[in-house]
């Protein structure tokens, strides 16, 4: 979609199935339907009130948009974890998760490794069931396809969206930059080989229509089973599927 973006299409979106190997569990499957779509110029505020907006109509809840509790990823570690993700050591991590001797060997140190299993255990089971939690600004270790804020380069213009703690919506203000994407891909390519994990090549088309001119844009993706689990009343994806075999 970023191809066709850079080729000259206007706002943009698709609803599509999705494959994620691996995972499976009341809130996962290997295959899912993704909403995504693509805003041209428009910034981080502009994305998350667009997403918001989107939910709350699908929900058939306009309220939701009323009630948003938005928060700064390093804040919400501070306020329930009393540690800064910025600067915390991967012991001092796994010290607060409680891990045991074989989820540290199994975990090592990854430090945006136990971010995750920090923010996902500890942060997110918190939030409110009945509203919608914005997190935005993750650390640039973590910014993925996103650009680095403009206004502080150690965090990323991206943001999830949460209703009680089940995740909803990614999304980024959008990387142009075809150097910086490629040296990103890189990177993921050596930690990938670091902890022996399966080799994926690069995206070279993805690098190709960067460097022909992606305009200034923001994207998301939304989760359309997630959606359903929270019009349905339930905490279980199986819920909400036709075959879950």
């Amino acid at each position: 979609m970023k191809r066709m973006l850079a080729d000259g299409f206007p706002d943009i979106y698709s609803i599509a199935p999705a494959f994620r190997d691996g995972e499976a569990g009341k809130r996962h499957r290997p295959e899912f339907t993704l909403v995504e779509w693509y805003r041209r110029d428009f910034g981080l505020d502009d994305i998350v009130t667009d997403t918001i907006g989107l939910i709350a109509h699908a929900l058939d809840r306009p309220a939701l948009k009323d009630t948003v509790i938005r928060c700064d990823y390093a804040k919400a570690f501070k306020e329930v974890l009393k540690i800064d993700p910025r600067g915390a050591k991967v012991a001092a991590l796994a010290d607060i998760a409680g891990a045991d001797a074989r989820l540290r060997q199994t975990m090592g140190g990854r430090r945006d490794g136990w971010l995750d299993l920090l923010f996902a255990t500890r942060i997110a089971r918190g939030f409110p069931k009945d509203r919608l939690t914005v997190v935005s600004h993750f650390p640039a270790s973590q910014a993925a396809l996103a650009r680095l804020c403009p206004r502080d380069d150690s965090v990323a213009d991206r943001f999830e969206v949460f209703c009680g703690p089940i995740e909803l919506a990614n999304g980024y203000v959008e990387l142009t930059d075809a150097d910086e994407q490629s040296e990103r891909m890189d990177r993921d390519i050596e930690i990938r080989a670091t902890y022996k994990r399966r080799s994926v090549p690069r995206d070279e088309r993805l690098i190709e229509a960067l460097r022909a001119g992606l305009p200034p844009c923001a994207g998301v993706a939304l989760g359309l089973e997630r959606l359903h689990m929270i019009d349905a009343g339930t905490n279980d994806i199986n819920d909400v599927v036709s075959f879950s075999e």
